[in-house]
């Protein structure tokens, strides 16, 4: 599956009236962990494949974004369910714990 880029233009119909759960990683291209850290998004991706919508936001192209949903440190993992955020994970994690987040 592929990793979807998310914008506020998008974010409403890509997030909000999504039918499976949206796993959305904050990230920029500066960030030496976030560069880590996608190859276990990508990996999630194509194991969760049909359970889960995986997206990307590179957080100095979508500011607001970013800031609507208290990212403060990157890479920033949060979990939608239903348009609500249902789990939030900060920092470098395992493919273990997204799959911990989606349940």
């Amino acid at each position: 599956m592929a990793i979807i880029t998310i914008t506020k233009e998008n974010f409403e119909k890509e997030v909000t009236q999504a039918d499976l759960p949206v796993l959305i990683d904050f990230w920029a291209a500066w960030c030496g962990p976030c560069r880590m850290f996608a190859p276990v998004v990508e990996a999630f991706a194509q194991e969760n494949y049909g359970k889960v919508i995986v997206g990307k936001i590179d957080i100095d192209a979508q500011p607001d974004l970013a800031s609507k949903f208290g990212v403060m440190s990157i890479p920033t993992a949060i979990l939608f369910k239903g348009g609500e955020v249902a789990a939030k994970s900060v920092g470098l994690v395992p493919k273990e714990k997204l799959e911990e987040m989606l349940g």
